[in-house]
């Protein structure tokens, strides 16, 4: 692809041109000057975020500053004045939406913190394995429940933790994971009428309508239940189009996992270190039993990381110590190459598990893995070997192999027999607790930096659980202003010390906050400046006298389209008196026509500009591409299915 010195694509230039051509065109059918060039930033906006000349946030920011500076350019433009007032023009960075989303961001990161959103991830991968298509239905039908009760960026933010622990440990990339659980959090807000901050509007939109309606043409409110069947068929959609077309629709991304990789890549190349890690489980005739750890290891040439017996576990310091004896029924956590591996279970009898069961958590990616540490002059292990200093008990330090002056011993070859020297370079297997506290040990020099420092509180996870409920009670059961109900929440976790502020600052996803927040006065300049009614009247205009169906599909997808662009809010703000009068017009329901908006407001796939698409879009390292392909047919398929359910229940 040949590349232009303003660094934009053949492709892009091209698309450049259509774009401008397009915003040429509008403008002659315009009404006025101001709907003219806010169609024009409006397809600027969607050129950018579609050909991805810069990152989304930074395009976001950059429309809001255009839009800024109309205020001053105004005369030139044909303006008697700016398209957004500069006094309003940072408003987002204050609305309700974005300090919602910074709030449930903290609530999540303490509840994590906790490690309640661990145990949430233990439960989902005991239930539903490492493979997508069971990892999928779990997370997405959990999350579309819960957002059907709660904000659904809330519900997204609150399972972020939990879906990045679930790839870690399953190995599947988080850009196969959080796409589904993003789109069907949206879809849960489609299952009642708190669901979504346009079903929550909807009503009083109605009653509002009814006041200039005749006695035979007004409306009813719905119930809260009433759109469930809707909803929960929707929720079902989106679960069956991840599972049947996510292989083929959902991006894997090469640079997630590539720590580890490079890790195993690293130990080979510079040890000759090639191992694996199994989980294995000993039998009651096995000719294990009975037999003591270290007679085993040194024979064998294997390293026991981890032991279950019954319901305790024994890893990293005071848990596996080499005079315990092997017992029947109990499971092991074994280290070794993968040959070493092999053999050591077809010579005992062992049945090696696919999966980690009982050492899922424990041996998980982002709890234990494969660390250098350095023997400094000066340390007390001088002259001393593993063996006689209980290296694996007291440090939780399992060896794997001794590399001293430009050779290395490996397991087998008697290295916990031989006395340490200074510069000394020990590779082990470690949890990060355990390597956490070495690095304050002067007894050793940590070479592996790069791993998770995971500092848990567990002791905070009732401050934790009282303020994520008290936060969910006023959302739930209060009039009170949303953001200021999270923020109760969010608030009260870093006052109980369940999280330091530093800690809070860091788990807001500061992308995502700039990308909403940005976005919104182009909302405001859309709706102000009539484009938004101008724009729904030449659509629905060229219908002329088609079906029922037909008109309310378009409402529906008038609806899918300004959703995009806009708030969900002020889309539904818009369009509903519209679609009434619509609906009166041809002879339809016009509450149905009024839902069939509400509903609609929530088929935001396409482009990542839904509060819950921004949210995973960094941690996902989705792309604007990425949402098209998937979210393209996701819209289709909403617009379809919606449809179909509304006919047949209303």
């Amino acid at each position: 692809m040949a590349t232009l010195p303003n660094g934009l694509k053949r492709k892009q230039l091209i698309a450049a041109l259509v774009f401008l051509l397009a915003a040429l065109y509008l403008s002659t059918l315009a009404p006025s000057v101001e709907v003219a060039w806010v169609s024009g930033i409006l397809l600027l906006t969607i050129y950018l975020f579609a050909f991805e000349v810069v990152g989304v946030d930074v395009a976001a920011a950059t429309i809001m500053v255009l839009l800024g500076l109309t205020s001053l350019l105004a005369p030139l433009m044909g303006l008697e004045h700016g398209l957004v007032d500069t006094q309003h023009l940072f408003d987002g960075f204050s609305s309700n939406a974005v300090i919602s989303i910074i709030a449930v961001m903290i609530i999540g990161a303490g509840l994590d913190k906790t490690g309640l959103m661990s145990e949430v991830a233990s439960f989902i991968l005991k239930v539903g394995g490492t493979t997508e298509s069971r990892i999928i239905p779990i997370i997405s039908g959990t999350v579309g429940i819960i957002s059907s009760f709660m904000q659904n960026v809330g519900a997204a933010a609150l399972f972020l933790p939990v879906v990045s622990r679930i790839s870690a440990r399953s190995g599947l990339p988080m850009s196969r994971l959080l796409m589904p659980m993003g789109f069907c959090a949206i879809l849960g807000g489609t299952v009642t009428m708190v669901g979504s901050s346009p079903l929550i509007l909807l009503n009083d939109l109605i009653l509002t309508s009814n006041q200039t309606l005749t006695p035979e043409q007004q409306m009813a409110t719905w119930g809260l239940f009433s759109v469930t069947p809707v909803g929960l068929v929707l929720v079902a959609t989106g679960i069956a189009y991840f599972v049947l077309a996510g292989r083929f629709v959902l991006p894997t991304k090469k640079s997630e996992g590539t720590t580890a990789t490079a890790s195993v890549d690293y130990l080979r190349k510079t040890y000759g270190i090639q191992y694996c890690m199994k989980e294995m489980v000993i039998a009651k005739d096995s000719g294990l039993v009975g037999k003591m750890l270290n007679d085993v290891e040194q024979i064998d040439k294997i390293r026991v990381v981890a032991m279950m017996r019954g319901s305790d576990l024994a890893i990293g310091p005071n848990g596996v110590a080499r005079d315990v004896p092997f017992e029947a029924l109990s499971a092991i956590g074994v280290v070794a190459a993968p040959g070493d591996c092999k053999a050591f279970a077809e010579k005992y009898g062992l049945r090696i598990r696919e999966d980690f069961e009982a050492f899922g958590d424990a041996l998980a990616p982002t709890k234990a893995g494969i660390a250098e540490v350095v023997i400094p002059p000066g340390s007390s292990l001088i002259g001393k070997a593993a063996r006689e200093v209980w290296m694996r008990k007291r440090y939780g330090l399992s060896m794997l192999a001794l590399h001293r002056g430009g050779e290395t011993l490996h397991e087998g070859e008697g290295i916990r027999d031989v006395p340490l020297q200074a510069g000394d370079t020990i590779v082990g297997h470690i949890t990060w607790d355990a390597l956490a506290r070495l690095e304050k040990d002067r007894d050793f020099v940590v070479v592996t930096t790069e791993y998770p420092h995971e500092e848990l509180r567990p002791h905070k996870v009732g401050a934790a659980g009282i303020f994520f409920a008290i936060a969910l009670c006023l959302v739930l059961f209060t009039d009170l202003r949303l953001s200021v109900a999270l923020l109760t929440g969010a608030m009260g976790m870093i006052l109980s010390r369940v999280l330091s502020i530093e800690e809070a600052y860091q788990a807001v996803s500061w992308k995502t906050v700039f990308l909403l927040a940005s976005l919104i006065p182009l909302g405001l300049a859309v709706e102000t400046s009539g484009t938004a009614k101008w724009i729904a009247e030449q659509v629905l205009s060229v219908l002329g006298e088609m079906p029922v169906w037909v008109i309310q599909a378009a409402v529906a997808a008038l609806a899918t389209f300004f959703t995009l662009v806009m708030s969900n809010v002020g889309a539904t703000v818009l369009l509903v008196p519209l679609a009434v009068n619509i609906a009166i017009g041809v002879g339809a329901d016009p509450a149905v026509f009024a839902l069939t908006v509400a509903i609609a407001t929530s088929n935001s796939f396409l482009i990542p500009t839904h509060q819950v698409n921004a949210l995973i879009m960094g941690p996902g390292g989705y792309r604007v591409p990425d949402f098209m392909k998937a979210g393209g047919i996701m819209t289709v398929l909403f617009l379809v299915v919606m449809m179909i359910m509304m006919n047949l229940v209303f």
